[in-house]
């Protein structure tokens, strides 16, 4: 399986990834939107849900973080600063998945971050909007061409 992009769309996946990155490696404890990526397990009771995130939020965070590395590399290879019309990236089965969970987990973060909760509309005047609903397309897109 493949998926394209034209080379402005791969230099900003590049940078969104990178951001991503930093934000995984970071003081995740703290930020709302890694939360969200690894929400609790026991919404009324607080100490089972502190201690279940404490068993399980570094491996959580660890393949997040692996997944991520997958995408990037393989974007990376496929671009590489070659000056073509379309970057293609061969994925096997690891990789669509691994695009699969990196896209959402970043469109989660973003999300986050514009306040979208449930079926609140991101505010169509946030730049970041536009970068919300493109990942929302490419998920889209690679969820199709997987039927």
């Amino acid at each position: 399986m493949t998926i394209e992009f034209v080379p402005i769309e791969a230099t900003h996946l590049l940078d969104l990834l990178e951001q991503f990155e930093r934000i995984l490696v970071g003081d995740a404890a703290s930020d709302p939107a890694v939360r969200r990526l690894v929400p609790d397990a026991y919404r009324d009771d607080e100490e089972a849900a502190r201690e279940f995130r404490r068993l399980t939020e570094g491996d959580l965070l660890a393949r997040r973080r692996s997944e991520l590395g997958i995408v990037r590399d393989g974007l990376r290879a496929a671009f590489d600063g070659r000056d073509a019309e379309t970057v293609v990236v061969e994925l096997d089965a690891a990789g669509v998945q691994a695009w699969l969970r990196t896209l959402a987990a970043l469109r989660l973060v973003i999300a986050e971050r514009l306040g979208v909760v449930d079926d609140t509309p991101p505010n169509p005047a946030d730049a970041r909007t536009d970068v919300y609903e493109w990942l929302g397309y490419r998920l889209d897109r690679l969820v199709a061409s997987l039927g």
